[in-house]
């Protein structure tokens, strides 16, 4: 029979608080996101107020130069004329201000243009319009025409498919890229014999070079080959690409790295930053003694958050300062000469450097950017291992700053260097490669091969 007996057994545990998890949350915002989170603050604790905002201007201290005064003053008549001024400077007036309010077109919009001016039947244009708003950004089919037009008559959607297809940019309404490059080909003038066959037969081939065994294979010579394959670059996989604006990512960079009298120095971007303080109105009622018990214990609370919101806040740059400044010490040949000299650094050295634990550099680099003279550059750019794989303990050359001396070698290249000429390059600069290395990073790159450039 077992007898339960009580005992006892010592253990550490580290419970997170919420004073602690939000300094960490804070540590990982960069700087327009933190801005964010501090008026979310501001309008949730009324202890908390902002000293100095320098994002923004007060009307009263602001005074527009002359030359503005004279802008608006021209802009306000309707018909935007200038007082005393002709038309042209009217013209300029009105395409400065259509070009703000503008919004840049995207692949629907283009298509849809171009299909709406068709003399086609009703039913026609209603079914190209649900063809059309199904295209992604590349041009092909977001559902499959099936499921889409279930119901419609097929004679009736395969010529809607065959009008879209023949609309700026050409070969979009398909299913993939080999189907787009089909239509394109066949709608290209004077295509040359047997460019059909080579895309939906030989293209992965041909990616590879293998330009003989494909010359063989369709009983051509070489030069025919050749020659097909150079009209073939004329078309666009992924015709739609070319109106894909997507969301355009504004960067506000965390730091700014400036070289002075030799010397590099950091400035921390605090001008998105407000300086907040205490209101003082409850630091009074915190002082005072009278009111009732709930009151000053409301008031205590929020000074209490308040002071820990800006304490969070201040340790965030603090140590964004300190990740920054160690980084500048092991990558100086970066900041000096430029990104061809990036060295391999990883997160270890730099913690071990500044005495704080991996984790903590690696949420202080997420999403933050430095601007350099070479550039803006998100933090974690900087932390790259070696093309040996061994971290900053391994080769001298980082795999960032090799990419670099890549993408530099193809782009002044006099003719078509192959991946095994760009590896003996590299090796007599002591970088030794391999070939299928060099094109593996050529492929991260987006660079295509000796045959594609």
């Amino acid at each position: 029979m077992q007898l339960q007996r009580p005992s006892f057994a010592q253990e550490q545990r580290l419970k997170m608080n919420p004073q602690l998890f939000q300094s960490i949350k804070l540590m990982a915002l960069p700087v327009v996101d933190l801005r964010e989170r501090i008026e979310e603050e501001l309008e949730k604790n009324p202890a908390l107020e902002v000293l100095e905002d320098k994002t923004t201007v007060s009307l009263d201290d602001y005074s527009p130069r002359k030359e503005e005064d004279d802008y608006f003053e021209a802009t306000s008549d309707s018909g935007f004329e200038r007082r005393g001024s002709g038309d042209e400077d009217s013209d300029e007036q009105r395409k400065f201000i259509e070009g703000v309010l503008s919004r840049p077109e995207t692949l629907q919009d283009h298509l849809l243009w171009q299909f709406r001016l068709q003399p086609i039947s009703p039913e026609a244009r209603r079914i190209g319009e649900l063809l059309i708003q199904n295209l992604d950004s590349d041009g092909f089919h977001k559902e499959p025409v099936d499921l889409l037009l279930k119901g419609a008559d097929p004679a009736l959607i395969a010529s809607t498919i065959d009008l879209i297809r023949g609309l700026e940019p050409q070969g979009t309404c398909v299913s993939d890229y080999k189907e787009s490059l089909l239509v394109q080909a066949r709608l290209m003038p004077n295509p040359p014999d047997g460019i059909e066959e080579l895309i939906s037969t030989y293209l992965e081939l041909l990616d590879r070079g293998k330009i003989a065994e494909v010359a063989k294979r369709m009983k051509r010579t070489e030069s025919e080959i050749s020659a097909a394959l150079e009209r073939m670059k004329e078309l666009y996989p992924f015709p739609g690409r070319r109106y894909d604006t997507g969301d355009t990512r504004f960067v506000v960079p965390d730091l700014q790295i400036v070289r002075k009298e030799g010397e590099f120095v950091i400035i921390l971007n605090d001008e998105e930053i407000p300086v907040l303080g205490i209101n003082p109105f409850f630091m009074k009622l915190s002082d005072g003694k009278d009111g009732e018990k709930p009151v000053r214990d409301f008031v205590k609370e929020n000074i209490k958050e308040a002071r820990w919101f800006i304490r969070s806040i201040n340790q965030r740059n603090h140590t964004l300062l300190r990740v920054a400044r160690a980084i500048v010490e092991f990558q100086r040949s970066f900041f000096a000469n430029g990104p061809k000299q990036l060295a391999p650094l990883t997160l270890k050295d730099i913690a071990q450097e500044i005495g704080v634990h991996e984790t903590t550099v690696s949420r202080i680099a997420n999403g933050k950017f430095i601007q350099t003279e070479w550039g803006i550059f998100e933090i974690r750019h900087f932390f790259t291992n070696s093309i040996s794989g061994a971290g900053s303990a391994g080769s001298r050359f980082s795999k960032s700053g090799v990419k670099e001396l890549l993408k530099e070698m193809i782009a002044s290249e006099a003719r078509r260097l192959s991946d095994q000429e760009i590896a003996e390059l590299l090796a007599r600069r002591g970088i030794p490669l391999a070939r299928r290395t060099v094109a593996k990073y050529r492929k991260e790159l987006d660079l295509g091969s000796s045959y594609d450039r």
